[in-house]
């Protein structure tokens, strides 16, 4: 268990070298992952549900991702006892007025409204000390539910109009010491998109997600992660079978794991193993 003292001292250290985007940031050493951390493999089948629920259990894939506050530890060992692992979602990026935790985020910390998301406003992420509480929290809850991973999403901050300055060295701060934090939890990490940090975030987590990067063509920026060994996993939104062909193509090439989805992200789920079953068509 990570003490509210040691937090403060890896992020004075954490602080040290990243106050600044510099060489400093590049040459620091990643947090160790313990053996004990389960680290997913490339070529995995992922599965990810939101909405609809109650859990659809019945999906042929290794990994599922699911929601940290909607999914409590029964669901997760029900998925365990089927052989599966799981992945907790956590927006780190984001307030949600809906989540049980929404009343405990201070308002300095609160920016503008999320456009497009009703109910999210955007965080000032360069208060690590105001959020460390609140993030902390998500990830003892992850981890005493146990599961065995977290994935973040809403990483790329400084790019969005949050109301607050965030610069790039912000971004990698913030997420640097989630990842530190997590991983000590004994926690697999995540990332989902902001491929423009990919590289320089590659050290410290596991591995990576990208939502319609074949669909915007910026999935290649990703393949570091790949050379590393690290799986990345693309999640399209379609219902035309030629691009599902041609996104299938280019998955195997880069050597990506594709999984295409609704939006509402319900448990429909298609891979390219089933859009082939389905075109009769070799992708």
């Amino acid at each position: 268990m990570i003490t509210p003292r040691f937090a403060a001292v890896m992020l004075a250290f954490l602080s040290m070298f990243t106050s600044t985007l510099s060489p400093a940031m590049d040459a620091m050493s990643a947090p160790a992952a313990s053996d004990a951390i389960w680290r997913p493999k490339p070529h995995m089948r992922w599965q990810l549900q939101y909405t609809q629920m109650p859990l659809d259990l019945s999906v042929a894939a290794d990994v599922y991702k699911i929601d940290l506050f909607d999914n409590d530890a029964s669901v997760v060992e029900a998925l365990k006892t089927r052989g599966k692992k799981v992945v907790c979602y956590v927006n780190v990026g984001a307030w949600e007025d809906w989540r049980p935790d929404a009343n405990r985020f201070p308002r300095a910390a609160m920016g503008r409204d999320y456009e497009g998301w009703p109910g999210e406003r955007w965080l000032d992420i360069r208060r690590i000390d105001l959020l460390s509480p609140l993030m902390l929290a998500r990830f003892d809850l992850c981890k005493a539910n146990g599961f065995d991973g977290v994935i973040f999403d809403n990483i790329d901050s400084y790019i969005q109009k949050t109301g607050f300055r965030i610069t790039r060295a912000h971004q990698l701060r913030y997420v640097v010491w989630m990842a530190t934090a997590a991983r000590a939890r004994g926690l697999a990490v995540g990332i989902n998109n902001n491929p423009e940090q990919a590289k320089q975030l590659l050290p410290y987590v596991d591995w990576a997600q990208a939502e319609s990067c074949f669909s915007q063509g910026w999935c290649a920026l990703l393949s570091p992660f790949v050379k590393a060994g690290k799986p990345v996993i693309v999640v399209e939104y379609t219902d035309d079978p030629g691009k599902v062909t041609s996104m299938c193509r280019q998955a195997s090439t880069l050597q990506f794991t594709l999984m295409v989805k609704k939006r509402e992200l319900s448990a429909f789920r298609q891979d390219c193993n089933s859009a082939q079953r389905r075109t009769g068509r070799r992708l």
